[in-house]
């Protein structure tokens, strides 16, 4: 008889030990390892005594007809903008976001627009009363929608319950750290837990052709509670972020078997529920101030869509003995890289100075392709000078100080022009230029050469700032 192999599970983060510790060597938080089993639950591995010998499957070629993935409209674009088209029938989406940030308001107002399609969608509530999802439904005028509601967190209870009467079209679980089921012997929110109820689901999803909707908590650090093999598991992982001070809220997607990943949605949260924003570039740019200086409008893309957002920089003398560096929306390492580029190969010198670098609106940006517009944003900030109010600013910053070209040339031209922004600064060698469109840009070989084109006759006053050093 083969020994019973017992492995020590953390609770936080999901790393397996052999034995018992007080400090996860994985996240390093304390008192979080339980004893697990693995060969338990649904999701466990099958005994001895069911082994069987396997049988041959049919083997195909890659050439073939690919049908196309059945989908269910949801009637909301920005949200079918993430998912690729639509949900996917039969695939399980993960939908993770901090606390109150307007997940459950999301997911309510697309099961409501679904089941005004027709649709048979059910609402399964792990954490709120059926009392209080009709209150919310209510605030969002979805309560005249033939959505079935269910408050229960038992998985043996839920599928008996999904599986009564007419096959489900849409299922939301809200959500899976409050699942727990009879087979896995451990607390509900455990790492075995949360593996036997998703593995449960996402059977149900396959075996039925449901569309099934799993939503998951956060960490602190932003990722999604529970052990890192559910977002393996399912087919498509969203986040949905944004900054509770502000009014909108980003969908993104971060994995997707069935269309494009990196796509992001924007919603803008108000009184009646959610409301998507078909131009978010717009709302970016709301509240622009033209003639301050310290401000630069990147052109970016987030998956396929271009957005524009301003980048504002305040660079002031410092009193402290070590500088402050402040930075919201982008990364710091990548700030200190540019500041040090700034100060090796360009004479701009910061070390005295505090600089403070904020990406407006509270979006977050994660491309190299920002490099040139926060070191635009910077020398204007201690040079003094307004950029132009008309351009925008795009390329990758190397250590040598050169600025590399980045993909999608043209797309982020031809979404600057659409908001009347007529001229451009963007690095040499850009491929898919628009042929007649070379006399409004200006080409950049390094980035000596932007700082020289910005500061131009306020090259004393850089000195100036350079000499504070000694």
């Amino acid at each position: 008889m083969a020994k019973s192999r017992t492995q020590f599970v953390c609770q936080n983060c999901g790393t397996v030990h052999t034995r018992w510790a007080g400090r996860c060597d994985g996240c390093g938080a304390w008192n979080t390892i339980v004893e697990d089993d693995p060969d338990g639950g649904i999701g466990g591995q099958p005994g001895a005594a069911s082994a069987r010998k396997g049988r041959a499957v049919a083997l195909a070629t890659l050439s073939g007809e690919a049908e196309e993935a059945p989908r269910i409209d949801t009637g909301i674009s920005e949200l079918d903008r993430v998912t690729g088209g639509g949900f996917v029938r039969g695939s399980a989406v993960l939908v993770g976001g901090d606390p109150g940030i307007g997940k459950s308001t999301l997911l309510m107002q697309a099961a409501a627009t679904l089941a005004r399609k027709g649709n048979r969608v059910i609402y399964v509530s792990g954490e709120e009363a059926t009392a209080q999802v009709r209150l919310r439904a209510q605030r969002l005028g979805a309560a005249d929608t033939d959505v079935l509601l269910a408050a229960e967190t038992n998985v043996e209870d839920i599928l008996a319950t999904l599986t009564e009467g007419e096959r489900p079209d849409f299922v939301i679980i809200d959500s899976i750290q409050t699942l727990w089921s009879d087979t896995a012997g451990s607390a509900p929110g455990t790492v075995t837990q949360v593996r036997t109820g998703v593995h449960a689901m996402i059977r149900f999803a396959k075996q039925t052709g449901a569309a099934m909707v799993l939503v998951g908590h956060v960490t602190k650090d932003g990722q999604i509670a529970g052990p890192r093999v559910v977002e393996h598991m399912v087919d498509a992982v969203l986040y949905f972020e944004g900054d509770r001070g502000h009014h909108y809220r980003i969908l993104r997607t971060v994995k997707n078997r069935f269309g494009p990943t990196d796509e992001i949605g924007v919603f803008e949260m108000s009184d009646k529920g959610l409301r998507e924003v078909a131009n978010p570039s717009e709302l970016f740019l709301g509240e622009r101030n033209e003639k301050a200086p310290g401000a630069a409008v990147f052109a970016g893309i987030e998956g396929t869509r271009p957005v524009l957002v301003e980048i504002q920089a305040l660079v002031a003398p410092s009193s402290l003995g070590t500088p402050r560096r402040a930075v919201v929306g982008w990364d710091s390492s990548r700030l200190s890289m540019i500041l040090a580029v700034l100060e090796a190969h360009c004479g701009v010198r910061l070390g005295n100075h505090d600089v403070y670098l904020n990406v407006a609106g509270g979006y977050r940006i994660a491309e190299p392709a920002a490099d040139m517009a926060v070191a635009a944003a910077l020398v204007s900030s201690l040079a003094g000078l307004a950029l132009p109010a008309d351009c925008v600013y795009f390329g990758e910053v190397s250590l040598s100080g050169a600025v590399r070209p980045v993909a999608q040339t043209a797309l982020r031209l031809k979404e600057a022009e659409k908001l009347g922004f007529h001229g451009a600064v963007l690095p040499s060698g850009s491929a898919e230029v628009p042929a007649g469109k070379s006399a409004s840009l200006t080409i950049v070989e390094s980035l000596p050469d932007l700082v020289a084109r910005i500061a131009g006759s306020s090259g004393n006053r850089l000195s100036q700032g350079a000499g504070d050093d000694n």
